[in-house]
């Protein structure tokens, strides 16, 4: 007679195994950082805005941090906005940054040979390993208007200049649509000059409507 599989206590020995089951990837958060020093070095300060996925500004940090050199105050701002991001439960974020320096020794491109940036450098790489995703991308400056305006505000309150008064309350970006906004073209990529706080992945219409002619040849 021919013989019967063995069978394991009511289940099947060939039987998948369930699935494993991973936790769904956290949308990240957007950290646009800034560093300013006046003199570099000179008084210095960093200015954070990070927005959840969504787009909304959920921080604005600020803070002048003594006599550094811009580079110094732009680690400052990083460490910062990745402190915040740590204390507040953020395992996403996705960093952005006018300074060529600082992505580019973030992402190992550039070696780190200032004395000064050394130890901060060190410390924003073992802060960013403790993030389930972490992304560091590089900007031009006018893309990181809000960030360096935080800056300067602090720079300006330590040297005692009165604050510049608050702007008008305005309509919600979707409501105060359609709007001219300026842009600059540049490498194939249109840019925008004032940041609109649409969420990412909304579609809009854009018209071109050049406000500086080039000059004929």
């Amino acid at each position: 007679m021919p013989r019967r599989p063995p069978t394991t206590r009511g289940k099947s020995l060939f039987s998948d195994a369930a699935p494993e089951t991973k936790p769904a990837a956290a949308a990240a958060h957007r950290a646009n950082i800034d560093g300013a020093s006046r003199g570099n070095p000179g008084p210095a300060a960093y200015g954070v805005v990070i927005r959840d996925a969504r787009g909304e500004a959920v921080a604005k940090l600020k803070k002048y941090i003594g006599r550094f050199t811009n580079n110094v105050a732009e680690y400052y701002g990083l460490i910062a906005a990745m402190d915040y991001a740590h204390a507040h439960g953020i395992r996403a974020i996705r960093v952005v940054s006018d300074s060529e320096l600082l992505v580019k020794q973030m992402r190992g491109l550039y070696r780190v040979k200032s004395a000064d940036l050394q130890p901060l450098y060190e410390r924003a790489q073992k802060m960013s390993a403790g993030f389930d995703s972490f992304r560091i991308e590089h900007v031009y400056r006018e893309q990181n208007r809000e960030a360096d305006a935080l800056a300067n505000e602090a720079l300006d309150e330590t040297e005692g200049k009165p604050p510049n008064p608050p702007a008008a309350k305005s309509e919600s970006p979707e409501r105060a649509l359609p709007r001219r906004i300026p842009a600059r073209f540049r490498g194939g990529v249109l840019y925008l000059l004032e940041d609109v706080g649409l969420p990412d992945g909304t579609v809009v219409e854009v018209s071109i409507f050049p406000l500086q002619k080039r000059e004929s040849s």
